[in-house]
């Protein structure tokens, strides 16, 4: 009986996963892609281009236009 005694503790939990219906995928999504983009973003010499970069990759906007371009 031990065994399932979480279950108790954790009815209440349970069963308002089952009534709304609500799933945690997308965010925990948004969560990982934001990691990797600021892994890839390491050695911005900025705090503001280090932040600007995850806004703009995960709402597809684009990219400002900079001084310098490279072919």
């Amino acid at each position: 009986m031990r065994d399932f005694a979480w279950l108790r503790r954790h009815q209440q939990g349970l069963m308002n996963y089952f009534t709304v219906l609500i799933r945690n995928g997308p965010v925990e999504g948004l969560n990982n892609k934001a990691k990797v983009i600021s892994h890839k973003a390491y050695g911005f010499r900025t705090p503001k281009d280090y932040i600007r970069n995850p806004c703009h990759c995960m709402a597809s906007l684009p990219l400002p236009q900079t001084m310098h371009t490279f072919a």
